[in-house]
């Protein structure tokens, strides 16, 4: 018997969790994943340094004082495409209140996430806008 096919939102997440696999980050490793109106894959981003930038020695030492410095997945992956070309994004982590600022001004309708962000006012932001914001656990076949 085969196994159940993936929803899309899983699929989006299974994206956004390979795409995390990239992050530098030691502490956190978020990955996101955008599809348009098709289902289709548009983008896969990580957070991260800004592209061909190398980190000078004792960088990653301290989180406090090189979070300011990371680009979030969500920011990586809006560079990817143009407003409206994307519907769903599936990220590792609830989007922070600048990322899910940022998301909707993209025209992002639908956002899925795994883990909870609880310093994020993402869930207020969705409700105002009607975005569809949802959790979706891991996948167990």
């Amino acid at each position: 018997m085969s196994k159940k096919r993936l929803s899309i939102p899983e699929y989006a997440m299974a994206l956004a969790e390979v795409a995390s696999l990239r992050s530098e980050d030691p502490f956190r490793k978020v990955g996101a994943a955008a599809l348009d109106a098709d289902n289709r894959v548009i983008a896969t981003a990580y957070n991260g340094l800004a592209p061909g930038f190398d980190a000078p020695a004792g960088f990653w030492d301290d989180r406090d004082q090189r979070q300011k410095f990371m680009l979030h997945a969500e920011v990586n992956l809006c560079s990817l495409f143009k407003r409206g070309e994307a519907s769903i994004v599936a990220t590792t982590t609830m989007p922070c209140t600048a990322c899910m600022q940022t998301l909707c001004a993209y025209g992002i309708r639908e956002i899925y996430y795994r883990e909870v962000y609880k310093a994020s006012d993402a869930p207020e932001i969705a409700a105002l806008y009607g975005i569809h914001l949802e959790q979706i656990s891991a996948r167990v076949d």
